[in-house]
């Protein structure tokens, strides 16, 4: 894999000026929701758009553009599968944890679990570039395709009681999936982008990225969060702490290189996915209270950031 030149960020002020026009057009969209005729029901919209058509076109365009080295990312894809299967397990196990398991609702939990591994997707594609470049964003782009199946099974299997009818067909026609596996196999054979396509992806790309940060602030939600403090403790805990460390502990014994540990760290302290919510409605859970974790772990990746990336890096 080629090498590239990578500006570590060895300040907090630096990490702030990375972080800032990300998490501005997050804020950008929590105010133009909340103050203004663009309410939530358009914004449910604009994440559709974003969801079903700008993103996946994204992820295909970063897989294609740039040769992937199976071979030498196959130590970065095993550390993100073993972090992902780490985290699940830890989620999964908090209602029967001694001293904290008692205080934890089985049904609010299974609705909940998800925020403890899931990532936000716009989020980290939109750092990655300016952590490391375009390989970074090639990196990210294969992470995110090989853990959305694993996390959207983890996100689901708590709460699929029932109804579990057609459940792998609507996995496999995940749009991120879909673009992932395809932008991998034209990468594969050799397949190439004509030039004169080119702008139009990358403008569809920057669209993908604002839109998506900005229907992420449109999302956000401050109630409901009082009444299962515990649980709210343990899966943004593990989200944004324990997710970190364990990412940084992998980086260590797969001996990955200076970007893929970047890249892994930042895919760790990511902020939950912002669709956590939309999931939980859509299954009869909790929504309003998983729409409340959604909304403090975007806020925690403030936080959770500049820890992976300046602490542990």
């Amino acid at each position: 894999m080629p090498e590239i030149s990578t500006a570590v960020i060895l300040c907090p002020v630096n990490y702030a000026q990375l972080l800032f026009p990300d998490f501005s057009l997050i804020l950008c969209g929590y105010l133009v929701c909340r103050y203004t005729a663009l309410n939530r029901t358009v914004w449910e919209q604009v994440e559709s758009l974003v969801y079903f058509f700008l993103f996946p076109v994204l992820l295909f365009h970063s897989i294609v553009r740039t040769p992937l080295d199976l071979q030498a990312a196959s130590h970065l894809i095993m550390a993100g599968l073993l972090l992902g299967l780490s985290t699940i397990g830890v989620t999964y196990a908090l209602p029967f944890l001694p001293f904290i398991g008692r205080h934890i609702d089985t049904r609010l939990h299974a609705g909940s679990a998800q925020v403890g591994f899931r990532f936000n997707s716009f989020i980290a594609l939109a750092l990655a570039d300016r952590i490391a470049g375009p390989q970074a964003l090639l990196l990210i782009a294969v992470l995110i395709g090989v853990c959305v199946p694993l996390f959207n099974v983890a996100a689901v299997w708590p709460m699929a009681r029932h109804g579990q009818r057609g459940f792998w067909r609507e996995l496999a026609r995940n749009p991120l999936i879909i673009a992932t596996g395809s932008g991998l196999l034209a990468n594969i054979l050799g397949l190439h982008i004509p030039s004169w396509i080119e702008p139009t992806l990358q403008r569809i790309g920057a669209a993908s990225l604002a839109l998506g940060l900005m229907a992420a602030g449109a999302g956000m939600q401050f109630g409901h969060l009082a009444k299962a403090k515990t649980l709210a403790v343990g899966v943004l805990g593990i989200r944004h702490f324990i997710a970190p460390l364990l990412a940084w502990g992998l980086a260590q014994a797969f001996a990955l290189d200076s970007v893929q540990t970047s890249v892994l760290l930042a895919f760790s302290a990511l902020p939950t996915a912002s669709s956590c919510y939309v999931l939980a409605n859509r299954m009869g859970y909790n929504g309003a209270y998983v729409a409340g974790l959604v909304t403090l772990s975007t806020l925690l990746g403030m936080l959770s950031l500049p820890f992976a990336l300046g602490v542990l890096r």
